[in-house]
């Protein structure tokens, strides 16, 4: 069953947003945690779909216009916070307006599922070389979409190559039609292939969004870890919680709701509506954390 417990504030920017109830034990804990020593919480948040509105052009994708300075605000009351998308860090560090802003001068952005990493305190990428088979990939793409070029879309992400659907006449059609395919063409050039919300990506393996998770909640020696998702690329990452539940460091799943994907609703402590709604939850902890610091209001 899906856990919609979404803040009522209509405004992202209001102060003093109420923070909403996980509907689990271990989410309630994972909360209670993270508001007791948030200088040792970790914040990790997807970015399409949880920062940013779906939008049928991915480059035209950008951060909600709440999501900066709700970051901002929060972000020096915490330990870290990260962002781990599978697109390029550079990307999301543009589409997101990341760069150069005040309260986040420790913003951290993994990249390729955590393959890069952009550091905002220096401002560069840490990458390693491309993986061979995405060449051989981005060569034969157009050709294994002969028949489909009506609204598909190749977005070539340097380390990994995606096959968007959402401007199909037949979307999911579409989509279920080309995820075999893909699949075969990623297994013979030692990639995988990564489903979402109307893509199809095909990147290296050994590599996911879970694993950059537990690295750096591990780096950091996290004592809570909160993380909010939307697609079936944060599955691994909500996996990665939940191990780190089982170990001892307490942890909150968000979901940023879609209608598109269940999988992460169903497995969430908290529901949220969209993006609109992380922002406000990402609002409501400043707010919550800073009232209850010695010296806050």
């Amino acid at each position: 069953m899906a856990r919609h417990n979404d803040l009522t504030d209509p405004s992202p920017s209001s102060p003093g947003a109420a923070l909403p109830e996980p509907a689990t034990g271990p989410g309630r804990d994972g909360l209670a945690a993270l508001l007791a020593r948030p200088a040792r919480a970790l914040i990790a948040l997807d970015f399409d779909g949880t920062l940013a509105p779906i939008v049928p052009d991915p480059e035209k994708a950008r951060a909600h216009p709440e999501a900066v300075p709700a970051l901002a605000a929060l972000a020096p009351e915490v330990a870290a916070v990260a962002v781990i998308t599978g697109r390029p860090a550079e990307v999301a560090v543009h589409h997101g307006g990341f760069a150069g802003v005040a309260g986040l001068e420790h913003l951290v952005v993994l990249g390729h599922y955590g393959a890069e990493r952009w550091d905002a305190v220096s401002g560069e990428v840490s990458a390693p070389d491309p993986h061979p088979g995405v060449a051989a990939v981005r060569a034969a793409l157009p050709g294994l979409l002969a028949g489909h070029e009506d609204g598909t879309w190749i977005e070539d992400k340097g380390h990994a190559v995606a096959v968007h659907t959402r401007r199909a006449a037949d979307p999911q059609g579409t989509f279920d039609a080309l995820r075999g395919p893909l699949t075969d063409l990623a297994g013979r050039n030692g990639l995988i292939v990564e489903p979402g919300r109307m893509v199809l990506e095909l990147r290296p393996p050994g590599m996911d969004k879970g694993k950059a998770l537990r690295d750096l909640a591990r780096d950091l020696g996290a004592e809570a870890v909160l993380y909010a998702g939307d697609d079936l690329g944060d599955l691994p990452a909500y996996a990665a919680v939940d191990s780190l539940r089982a170990a001892g460091t307490p942890g909150l799943l968000v979901c940023s709701g879609s209608e598109e994907v269940t999988e992460l609703s169903e497995r969430a402590d908290l529901v949220v509506n969209g993006p609109e709604g992380v922002v406000r939850l990402l609002r409501a902890l400043a707010d919550r954390i800073g009232a209850t610091r010695p010296g806050g209001d």
